[in-house]
């Protein structure tokens, strides 16, 4: 049931080292076709990294940093393609969000770890370089995938009454 995938989804920070396989991620990101997008822009867009993207990614990262991008054994960055109208790029980045949302809920429900970050260096232009992110899309951040090697307990959420109102 979808009420028990979002619930019992959660942020992962530690993984098992085997990667998730092609056929995996291919299903993962059927899913993201799926999620609503205002105009049918389908602005998502996903990259796998490779052992060459990844060294890349962790030289622009900088020793302090290269570390926490070796915490999961698949990495995906995640990136919304803009058209340069502000109130589309606003709707296509929220439907990014969403996609990658559907990725993550896809992972959950077939037993997989995930993280959902966004590295400073990803948002930088030796980041951007790396990973050949051209001008005009957005970087929404890296998806951490891999096998779980726990489970993070529930955090603390807010009750519903203290997000949600009902207008007159």
């Amino acid at each position: 049931m979808i009420d028990d995938v979002i619930r019992t989804r959660r942020t992962h920070k530690s993984f098992g080292v085997e990667p998730v396989q092609r056929d995996a991620l291919r299903e993962l990101f059927e899913l993201a076709r799926w999620a609503p997008n205002h105009h049918r822009t389908f602005p998502w867009r996903f990259r796998v990294l490779g052992p060459e993207s990844f060294e890349r990614i962790k030289e622009a990262a900088g020793p302090s940093e290269a570390p926490k991008l070796e915490r999961a054994p698949t990495l995906v960055l995640a990136t919304a393609a803009l058209s340069g109208d502000l109130i589309s790029d606003e709707e296509d980045v929220c439907a990014t969000a969403c996609a990658i949302y559907a990725v993550l809920l896809g992972a959950h429900e077939r037993g997989l770890a995930a993280y959902w970050r966004t590295p400073r260096v990803v948002r930088t232009r030796a980041g951007r370089e790396a990973l050949g992110v051209p001008d005009g899309e957005r970087v929404l951040g890296l998806i951490h995938l891999g096998p779980a090697r726990s489970s993070p307990p529930a955090p603390e959420r807010p009750s519903v009454e203290t997000y949600l109102s009902y207008l007159p």
